[in-house]
């Protein structure tokens, strides 16, 4: 049961949000803040997550309110966990499946001890090239925005640190992974390296982030089971 008040959100509270399926980041911080609102009688006050997830992607979301906001920068420098699949022998220009796929590749040579043997060129420091549609910008404009255009735009790699990383088990075309990783990592972009290291492609079908530092989505809620906590009509809007 949610026991907050309106003094405890605007002191500062952290929140934790298991995304849904094809929510935006901003869509789920929002339709939280609605509902704080109307449960509470709230009228304005601070709020922010710490960390984006794609809408394609599922999971944690750490989201703070009041005075806790200033701590939102740390909490997005913390080791993150995510759960996922990468399928073999396609990619796709966003690297998921917000794009149809561009190219085959072919897959009959991939085994098990094969991918095994590509993990260690993705563990430790690594440089790592965002994907060209992310909300990075150059020249004042979100990549994704240029991608979209057709405009060309050379990405710079930068270093990330792969903490942990398992593949598999393999069953053709799906890859099942975990990877602990650090701030700036981009899953779509790894999915694309593994795919390029096993002589083929891939790109991401599936993404769940499980873990931001100690916070874990175990103990996340729901976005319904909130407003029911918060005493809400069921059929009211999540995006208000």
């Amino acid at each position: 049961m949610m026991k907050w008040t309106a003094e405890d959100v605007q002191s500062g509270q952290i929140l934790l949000l298991d995304k849904p399926l094809g929510w935006t980041s901003f869509q789920a911080v929002n339709a939280v803040k609605w509902s704080l609102r109307k449960a509470l009688g709230l009228k304005k006050f601070k709020i922010g997550h710490a960390g984006t997830l794609d809408p394609l992607a599922t999971g944690l979301l750490v989201i703070c309110t009041g005075k806790m906001t200033k701590q939102i920068d740390t909490f997005q420098g913390q080791t993150k966990t995510y759960t996922g699949v990468m399928r073999l022998g396609a990619t796709t220009p966003s690297y998921d499946l917000e794009t149809p796929i561009d190219q085959t590749f072919p897959v009959e040579h991939i085994d098990q001890p094969l991918i095994n043997s590509v993990i260690p060129q993705f563990s430790g420091e690594i440089w790592q090239k965002p994907p060209v549609f992310s909300a990075l910008k150059k020249e004042g404009q979100r990549l994704y925005e240029l991608a979209r255009q057709g405009t060309a735009v050379d990405i710079p790699a930068r270093p990330i640190h792969i903490y942990q990383l398992e593949l598999g088990p393999w069953v053709s075309p799906d890859l099942p992974f975990t990877v602990q990783c650090s701030k700036g990592t981009y899953i779509r972009s790894l999915a694309y390296d593994v795919g390029k290291a096993l002589n083929s492609g891939a790109h991401l079908t599936e993404l769940r982030r499980t873990r931001i530092g100690a916070f874990e989505v175990g103990d996340a809620w729901q976005i319904e089971a909130l407003k029911k906590s918060l005493g809400l009509d069921q059929t009211s809007e999540n995006n208000q």
